[in-house]
């Protein structure tokens, strides 16, 4: 059984795949403050009421972006498990020709872009809708371009309350108007509909830039929330980065 972990700023997600099919996946927060001991109880717990005994577990592919995290799961599974453990990193085979400049480009951009290419084709861009949204570039010919990274709704949420002295923490909603009528409707109306447009202008322009056919596929934790409401969207796959690692595994063995 292949076990693939993608850690996020904020979020963890992980699965294992037997045979190339996903048996289960997870989502948990991300904590540098996490010991490599937690993190064993963390999976042995969440896999073994899946009915998947860790000690099944045969190889792992991790995606991170957390680097004192990637320490810790190295420890866990390398040392003290001895797994074999392949890292999402330059030199690592992932069948994309990288056009962009390679050490810039994060890991979960690599691995989503590997997914959607193998699972969707042709001419693409793929949006992360996660901690900061990434939008990429990524041709038929499984060229990788670039992209474009913006602060995540999340993110402009927070920025909101904290920078400034009388805007409340509010939740994030889609509002029925436009036009608030006080200030927490003001916000969602803000919040909401500005992310939408700044994602919907973002594509636009990609597009013009790039490819006019290109599919847009949407992967990532607010996504969960926020795809259906972007009708600049084509398909939406919360699993996408696992199904990456899955693929890049399988590349690399």
């Amino acid at each position: 059984m292949l076990l693939c972990i993608d850690v996020g700023n904020t979020h963890t997600n992980f699965g294992v795949f037997e045979a190339g099919r996903l048996l289960c996946s997870f989502r948990v927060s991300t904590s540098i403050r996490r010991t490599e001991d937690e993190w064993y109880l963390l999976f042995w717990n969440l896999l073994e009421n899946s009915g998947i005994e860790f000690n099944a577990i045969r190889r792992v592919a991790i995606s991170c972006v957390v680097p004192p995290v990637l320490n810790v799961l190295d420890l866990l599974f390398v040392k003290k498990n001895g797994l074999s453990v392949l890292k999402v990193s330059p030199g690592v085979k992932t069948g994309l020709a990288i056009k962009a400049e390679a050490r810039e480009v994060g890991a979960d951009r690599v691995v989503n872009a590997v997914a959607a290419s193998h699972l969707y084709g042709g001419d693409l861009i793929v949006i992360d809708f996660g901690t900061a949204t990434t939008f990429c570039a990524i041709t038929r010919k499984r060229e990788y371009l670039g992209g474009v990274i913006a602060p995540g709704i999340g993110m402009a949420r927070e920025a909101l309350y904290e920078k400034t002295a009388k805007l409340p923490k509010v939740d994030i909603e889609v509002p029925e108007h436009c036009i608030g009528r006080n200030t927490v409707e003001a916000m969602h109306a803000g919040i909401f509909f500005g992310y939408i447009g700044l994602s919907r202008e973002i594509v636009r322009r990609m597009k013009e830039e790039f490819s006019q056919e290109a599919r847009v596929i949407a992967t990532g934790g607010w996504g969960i929330f926020l795809h259906r409401y972007c009708d600049f969207v084509d398909v939406f796959n919360p699993v996408l980065t696992l199904e990456g690692l899955r693929i890049i595994d399988e590349l690399n063995t």
